[in-house]
């Protein structure tokens, strides 16, 4: 395990010496690679050594960091907003969310990386990039080959808990409707089956699939497809005679063969029927993304070097630069001095989302996916597409469970999907059903 856990710092630095010329190095909206070269040398072999240190006591924060990644640049964008306990306007922040609330986890692995960062680059390195670069050094822990993560991005000032169910897809949702999502988000629909594939390790919590073995629709008790045993699995997890709190705190994982390694298993359990989150399963029974799963699980390197390029790109949706935000002293919380700022910090936490849907902010270099495949579906949310054929939503997996857009849900754990219970689930357990790793 420890010479695992070297290994990131390793390669940080190796890769360190071979950056690419300035020119190559330009992302979105002016994000680059080696962003604090200069001005903070150590600063991502600091988050690294980190990091590091977290994933040899507990290898399932990987999935912690991807889960409070995905939930962050989902809302508001890549601004940290999520890791605010605070914000001037007193209001409920993301972690109010029952999309998020207590099952987020890695916050103080966080906090660490920021205050050594701050011991040695103090007011330098946002909390924005050290959440970006923490994900990326705990993905490669977990087998995910070393890939660049660009920085410079600085710190939004608003977390708004009322932000995170629009910007979030369903467990239970149809293909089309979490694509539409993706493509909000400037990425598309192959990013979306590449970027789940996170679901490879980490846990769900029982909320988020025992509603499939219990009254699932009004035809079937038990969701048609699930196989015996794995119906009998989640009825051994989930419908124990205990409370409903140790109900909703027992979790079953992903991959149970390799629940702490990022590879094939996930998508191979898919093409199965196996899938433990019903979002998930509907990828490999859709026509437009089964074969992207098929592809995946085919080749394994392949997905893990997509994995990389695509959580490149989810890290530049929605970035603050240049004179936007702020760079915190310290993550959960904005500084004095836009302590009173209210009105500026919700300006401030504006996003690009409802003026440009479905593209990243401008690239300098290139805002593409360079996949060989499908690269050239940049999808629209009123005509979704793929590889040149238009998505039909009379072809979409019906989960047998109806989609509310009116409700609240998010991405979990390990960037698992938070959904909404039907009725005649365990009233105890809320509107929501989360996931995490």
């Amino acid at each position: 395990m420890e010479g695992g856990a070297r290994k990131i710092v390793t390669i940080f630095i190796v890769c360190s010496i071979f950056l690419p010329p300035t020119s190559a190095r330009l992302g979105p909206k002016g994000l680059r690679i080696g962003f604090y070269e200069n001005s903070c040398p150590r600063a991502e072999e600091i988050v690294a050594e980190v990091v590091s240190e977290a994933y040899r006591k507990d290898p399932g924060i990987a999935a912690g960091f991807l889960r409070i990644f995905f939930h962050d640049c989902f809302v508001n964008g890549c601004d940290a907003s999520i890791l605010l306990d605070s914000t001037p306007s007193g209001g409920k922040i993301e972690k109010d969310s029952p999309a998020n609330g207590k099952f987020l986890r890695g916050f103080e692995v966080i906090d660490t990386a920021k205050a050594r960062l701050e011991s040695e680059c103090p007011g330098i390195v946002s909390c924005a990039d050290t959440l970006s670069f923490a994900t990326r050094d705990g993905s490669v822990l977990a087998g995910v080959p070393q890939y660049n993560m660009p920085g410079g991005r600085r710190d939004g000032l608003v977390s708004r808990a009322e932000d995170v169910g629009r910007n979030m897809p369903f467990f239970n949702a149809p293909i089309q409707q979490i694509t539409e999502l993706f493509v909000k988000k400037g990425l598309t629909q192959e990013e979306m089956v590449v970027l789940t594939g996170a679901h490879s390790i980490g846990v769900a919590h029982c909320p988020s699939f025992a509603y499939r073995v219990n009254k699932y629709n009004d035809t079937f008790q038990t969701d048609p497809k699930l196989d015996d045993a794995d119906s009998a699995n989640i009825k051994s997890a989930c419908q124990r005679q205990v409370s409903n709190e140790e109900i909703e705190k027992t979790t079953l994982p992903f991959d149970t063969h390799t629940p702490f390694k990022m590879d094939g298993g996930f998508y191979t359990n898919l093409l199965k029927g196996t899938g433990l989150i019903e979002s998930d399963q509907a990828m490999a029974l859709d026509p437009r993304t089964r074969p992207v799963v098929e592809r995946l699980a085919e080749d394994e390197g392949k997905w893990l070097n997509q994995f990389g390029r695509a959580m490149s790109r989810l890290a530049a949706v929605d970035v603050k630069t240049g004179s936007e935000g702020e760079i915190r002293k310290q993550c959960r919380s904005v500084n004095l001095e836009n302590k009173g700022n209210t009105g500026i910090a919700q300006n401030l936490g504006k996003t690009n989302n409802d003026e440009d849907p479905g593209k990243l902010d401008e690239v300098e270099d290139s805002g593409k996916s360079d996949y060989a495949e499908d690269a050239s579906t940049h999808v629209n949310s009123s005509d979704v597409v793929q590889s040149g054929n238009y998505f039909d939503s009379s072809h979409t997996f019906d989960s047998g469970i109806n989609f509310d857009s009116s409700n609240t849900a998010g991405l979990s754990d390990s960037s698992d999907y938070t959904h909404h219970f039907p009725s005649n689930s365990i009233d105890s357990l809320h509107d929501f059903m989360r996931t995490m790793p």
